[in-house]
């Protein structure tokens, strides 16, 4: 009769521990960086998606622009078109004309202020001005959109 003891996992006899094999330090060393390279990617893309939310920012694009020349009122004006191609919502707070608010110069817009802007959307700005000095044919007018977030976007324009 044999008697086989097993004391805190070291075998006692070899006939018991005869089949039992561990991992080979190879395969132990390449599973462990497996499992590291696995972990960091999960960390790496719940990191990126955590900054992604804390980072947006706003950017407001002019596509186009256009002056043209009313007679019968006597008046320039101004359309622009303008796109949020940012990551957060914006909201135009000011027009300036050549570095002036839009207003010292008696001019109107067709839109009231502040323009709030969804991601993706865009709209459109139209600018009276009565024609005169400083604008008259000819001058280049400088259109500035201001954001609440601080930000100016510019775009000059020959009046016709």
């Amino acid at each position: 009769m044999h008697i086989y003891l097993i004391v805190e996992g070291i075998c006692m006899s070899r006939r018991l521990c005869a089949n039992k094999r561990g991992i080979s330090p190879v395969v132990a060393t390449v599973i462990l960086v497996a499992v590291t390279i696995v972990v960091a990617v999960a960390v790496a893309y719940w990191m990126g998606g955590i900054a992604g939310l804390y980072t947006r920012y706003e950017k407001l694009e002019i596509t186009s622009i256009y002056a043209e020349y009313n007679a019968t009122v006597k008046n320039f004006t101004i359309t622009v078109y303008v796109k949020n191609t940012g990551s957060a919502d914006a909201t135009i707070d000011n027009v300036l004309l050549n570095g002036k608010p839009y207003n010292t110069f008696n001019a109107t817009l067709t839109r009231s202020l502040p323009i709030s802007l969804s991601v993706g959307n865009s709209t459109t700005i139209v600018i009276n001005i009565g024609s005169g000095e400083p604008f008259v044919s000819g001058v280049s007018v400088e259109v500035r959109l201001h954001s609440a977030g601080g930000q100016e976007y510019p775009k000059t324009v020959t009046l016709p």
